[in-house]
């Protein structure tokens, strides 16, 4: 039966069982009622505070792909600063590392420093563009029992969100949680109910590689720490890494132009005013060498260079050979170059 056929039918029948009406009585004395919607999902207290940490925090988390695997990270500061760990970006090549963010868009990083002992590293997204951002929680924004939430990249699954509590704070800093955290999440934040990030995931003990419920991360308070020993360094990648993303992209085989206009006098890399090596080029005599990006060159045949136009003068008397004297995580060495 035809729908109009059907409405039609049900308006006699309603006609039919009306009580009679006057003469004045009119077709407004018949009411409709409007259908009804749903209404809007409710969520109970915990539920809603879970909704609003990923929705404030996961837009700044990111994957860092090293192509044979790939861990997490977070963005904490708006020109593209990524907290995350170092065994996640200790196989990068030349400092180079592949980040994506919750966007979905790809990205260079470089890698800015490292510290071994609390597995931490800082990359900088090479980027001309303000990103979303996790902040840091105080020392007093962390206490055993609270509700924790992990967000990451377990097994590739980018944006994954668990939930736990912070069970123990180890003697040397470390945070002790059962949020499943798995591989991928290495790196990721482990976050409180204000979405602020509270430690770096790190690792899980296991028996057969899964999760069993306890992970660790290492505190926000060392992280600080460690941010707080590189800001000249962070500060001056930012300036580099605006500029070189603003580079056309449109020639990759051209390369940073050498500090020396004799090829046989080139170390193969880019280097800032003040000596910090952004770059190495693949093959180069700098490569051989071992120099990586975020080295400084702060000696040359044990003479002090202060800046670049130091390097160049010396670069462009052509030297048979030197030595180089660089620094790298708070340590020096030399190393022999002939040209």
């Amino acid at each position: 039966m035809k729908p109009a056929y059907l409405f039609a039918c049900a308006l006699s029948c309603c006609l039919v069982a009306a009580p009679p009406m006057g003469k004045e009585s009119s077709w407004a004395a018949l009411s409709f009622t409007q259908p009804s919607f749903a209404a809007t999902p409710k969520f109970n207290p915990t539920e809603q505070t879970r909704i609003q940490v990923y929705e404030k925090a996961s837009p700044a988390v990111v994957t860092i792909d090293m192509g044979n695997g790939s861990g997490s990270g977070s963005i904490i500061q708006e020109q593209g600063l990524v907290l995350t760990n170092h065994h996640v970006i200790s196989g990068a090549r030349q400092g180079v590392v592949l980040v994506i963010t919750a966007d979905g868009q790809r990205h260079r990083g470089q890698v800015l420093a490292l510290d071994r002992g609390n597995d931490l590293a800082l990359v900088q997204i090479i980027a001309d563009r303000r990103f979303p951002t996790i902040p840091l929680a105080t020392s007093r924004e962390i206490r055993v029992g609270q509700e924790v939430y992990a967000i990451g990249s377990p097994f590739g699954l980018a944006g994954t969100f668990t939930t736990g509590i912070l069970s123990r704070i180890a003697p040397n800093g470390d945070l002790q949680t059962d949020a499943a955290i798995n591989q991928g999440n290495s790196g990721g934040p482990l976050l409180n109910s204000q979405g602020h990030l509270i430690g770096v995931n790190k690792a899980i003990l296991s028996t057969g590689g899964g999760n069993i419920g306890i992970g660790f991360a290492t505190s926000a308070e060392a992280a600080q720490g460690f941010i707080n020993q590189h800001r000249d360094r962070i500060a001056q990648a930012r300036n580099v890494a605006v500029e070189l993303a603003r580079q056309p992209q449109r020639q990759p085989q051209a390369r940073p132009p050498a500090p020396s206009r004799d090829s046989r006098h080139s170390l193969g890399i880019a280097i800032t005013s003040d000596l910090v090596i952004q770059q190495v080029h693949q093959g180069s005599l700098a490569a051989r060498l071992g120099l990586r990006p975020g080295d400084r060159i702060v000696a040359i045949n044990r003479r002090r260079v202060h800046d670049i136009r130091d390097l160049l003068s010396f670069l462009n008397s052509r030297p048979g050979g030197a030595e180089i004297t660089f620094a790298r995580d708070r340590r020096l060495a030399t190393v022999q170059i002939r040209f």
